[in-house]
Parts: structure tokens; sequence; C-alpha cells
């Protein structure tokens, strides 16, 4: 019997670990359950000239020293190679999707794909299902990012959702978006989801030291971090990007560095969504100083999994720090496993 073919519709170019991890964990985790799955490689020259211009300079408007570019340019390198060599349909152009070829089934997500302020995808209306060549449309884990619930979704793209066969999102904002014209169950993010395609790993003794992955982090959070490394004896290493309090940067990592880094780390300092997954992911502690961009996000995850604390804010002591840094709860693997089988009586309905 000739397995169902599946395509997986998501920012899988995106020069970010995130991006590459969740789609790699997509596509495996749905090929581990028998399907014959690939990523729908679309692509644009737009899209791809704004990721470069990113991967070189992230916080802007503040713009990156250039004695950081070179390791930047490796990074971006070592992202594009792992891509690649993931299981790619054949390419076609972003603006004309209906040069894509036919699936059964196409899961649109993770990532925020349906997020109308993406400052590059925001809007593309193949994530909406627009000229999919496919039987049936599926979302899991989709978000509308920082796009918030109470600005609304207008008609027109709310009736484009209702055409797909089952919709799952990953955060209570893009279920309050959808309410109550389509009622979505939240699921992990497949990173959470499918966690056994990410390598696991553990401290290694004699070695301690702190990750931080983010930029354009509050001053307050970088001072505290850096008191906090200094009274604990930690090293700070800065993974991706560049940071001024780090002892050590290591930019240029590929994907799989990014993860051993998290895993062999004493704990994760962050402002990203997958700083978080990957710390819960690797059983790290980690403090989290959300953004704007990504509160949604951040926020959802963390109190799905009872880690709200885990979210600091400007005003939060020293001994209350260094204890997240030090702690998660002990009942965090009994969520995860519930919020697991709850994901995955999702998919067995969706993709039935």
């Amino acid at each position: 019997m000739t397995s169902r073919k599946v395509g997986v519709l998501t920012f899988h170019r995106s020069v970010n670990f995130g991006s590459y991890w969740q789609a790699r964990c997509m596509v495996e985790g749905l090929r581990a359950r028998g399907l014959d799955a690939e990523i729908l490689d679309h692509r644009s020259r737009r899209v791809e000239w704004r990721e470069a211009r990113n991967a070189f300079q992230p916080t802007l408007p503040v713009r990156t020293d250039l004695r950081h570019f070179a390791a930047l340019g490796r990074k971006t390198r070592a992202l594009i190679a792992a891509t690649d060599a993931l299981p790619l349909s054949p390419a076609f152009p972003l603006e004309d999707p209906g040069q894509m070829p036919h699936y059964d089934t196409i899961v649109v997500g993770s990532d925020e794909v349906w997020n109308f302020r993406h400052p590059w995808y925001g809007g593309a209306s193949v994530f909406f299902g627009d000229h999919c060549n496919a039987d049936r449309l599926v979302s899991y884990a989709a978000s509308f990012g920082n796009h918030d619930a109470t600005d609304g979704i207008d008609t027109p793209w709310l009736d484009r959702l209702r055409r797909f066969h089952a919709v799952s999102v990953r955060d209570e904002n893009s279920r309050a978006m959808l309410a109550p014209a389509i009622d979505p169950p939240l699921v992990l993010d497949p990173c959470l989801q499918f966690s056994d395609v990410i390598p696991g790993g553990a401290p290694v003794a004699g070695s301690r030291y702190a990750v931080i992955y983010g930029h354009s982090f509050p001053e307050w959070y970088t001072a505290q971090l850096r008191r906090w490394a200094d009274a604990t004896g930690t090293r700070l290493v800065s993974i991706g990007y560049p940071s001024p309090i780090a002892d050590e940067l290591r930019i240029d990592i590929g994907p799989a560095d990014f993860s051993a880094l998290i895993a062999g780390a004493h704990a994760v300092a962050t402002n990203f969504f997958h700083g978080c997954v990957f710390a819960i992911r690797h059983a790290r502690p980690f403090a989290c100083a959300a953004s704007p961009y990504r509160r949604n996000k951040v926020r959802d995850l963390t109190r799905a999994l009872g880690l709200e604390d885990h979210l600091v804010e400007e005003g939060t002591s020293d001994d209350a720090f260094a204890h997240l840094l030090a702690t998660l709860p002990g009942d965090l693997s009994d969520r995860l496993a519930t919020e697991r089988a709850a994901s995955t009586r999702f998919l067995d309905h969706a993709l039935a």
C-alpha cells in the first residue's frame, strides 16, 4: 500500500534555529507515523533578501558591529546547508504556489504562519490554503504571532481557514483569534511533540556555563544575569548572536551545536520562544525576558506547562532570579506527557 503524500508548509528557510528545528521535527515526526512527508520548498527572492538582511542585522535599528559579520555568515551558511538536507519538495515560487506538487494532505505550521504583522511573510495567502494543491488542509501548531486577538481577523481570512479539515494552534492568542467561528485545540510545538528527533544531552561535569540565546535584551535583564553569573561562577556563552555581557561568543554554530550547547548548559537565558522550547526539551532551568514581539508565544507556552514564573520582569529579585535558573517544577515531565497525548489525538483525527 502506497503511503499518503503529505506536504509541510512552514517558514523552513528562515535563518533561525527554531524555524529549522520545528520544520525538521514536523516532517520527521510525520514520517515516523508512516506518511510520505516532505517540506514544501517555496522560494522568493524578495523573502530571501529580507532574511539575509535580518541574518546580518538582527537588531535593527541598532546596527550589528561589522566584526561579527564573518561569524554570522558562517551561521547562515550552516542553517542553509542543514535546511537543504531536509526532505524537500521541488522548489516553486512563493508568489505562484499553484506550481507545487499534489498532496493528499498539506499540514500548515507550525510557526507564526498566520501573522499578518510578519515583516515579509505577513498576508501571504498560501499559508491560509490559497492555491494549495491538496485534497485536504490541516494546520498544526499554527500561530498569529504578535497579531493580537483584540485586533481581530477579517472575514475573508477566516473564511479561508474554515476550508481546513482540521485546525490546531499553539497559543491561546491564536485560539481567541478564531473563536467562536472555529474552536481549535492547543497543541505542542513540534520540537516538544516529536522531541525524540532532537538528540538528548546533559551538562558535562566541571564545565559550568549558561547559554544566552536571543538579542535586544532589556538592560535590567542583562545586568541581573551578569550579577547572577558572577555570584555563581558561571560562564555565559552566547549562541547565535553577539552579546556584550558574554564570556564566550558561539555565533557561528549550526543547528546541531545549538541544541547540544543548550543540552549541556546549567541554565538558559533567553527572550526567544525556541530558547524556552529547547530549555524545556533538555530539562534546563531558564529565565525568559519576553519581548513584545514574542510575548504571546512565550506566555502561553509557559502557562500551559506550569512555567509562568520563568517569565521574568523588571523588579524580579536576585534571589528569585537565581532560583529560576536552578530549578524546574517536578511535574514538568507529567505535564509534557499530558500535552503530548492531546496533540497526538489531534494528529490521529486530522490525518486519519
